[in-house]
């Protein structure tokens, strides 16, 4: 079975290659863009089957690059990784075709796991969040 193939964005770039640095031992990374245009564009060169986006990031921000995704490239299922707690963020987020939702302060135990699920065909919501 092949790893499953990743598409990280962020506009904090030290993040962007620490995240690469975890990940790479178990999926594929495609590559990592720093703002949300670069994103969708990639997402749709790339073919990736999750893509892993801030909300906060120039010229798109994360919602408005999910929802371009989701209409051009449904195949791709959006993971956001956002530091974004509040109930309007994940909302908005799962209205502009996100599956999955992980805060910052949780990546050491959500981010792999909610890969997995987004994956597996499964939506994520860091557990801490669920109300």
């Amino acid at each position: 079975m092949s790893p499953t193939r990743i598409f990280l964005a962020d506009d904090n770039g030290a993040l962007l290659a620490e995240l690469c640095h975890e990940l790479e031992a178990e999926f594929e990374i495609l590559g990592t863009a720093t703002n949300g245009q670069d994103a969708v564009d990639a997402a749709l060169r790339l073919d990736p089957d999750v893509i892993v986006l801030d909300i906060s990031m120039p010229i798109l921000n994360g919602l408005q690059a999910s929802k371009l995704i989701h209409e051009r490239h449904p195949r791709s299922k959006v993971l956001f990784l956002t530091i974004h707690e509040a109930d309007e963020y994940i909302s908005a987020a799962f209205s502009a075709g996100a599956s999955g939702y992980v805060t910052k302060r949780r990546i050491p135990s959500d981010l792999v796991h909610g890969i997995r699920e987004l994956s597996q065909g499964n939506l994520f919501v860091s557990p801490s969040l669920k109300r």
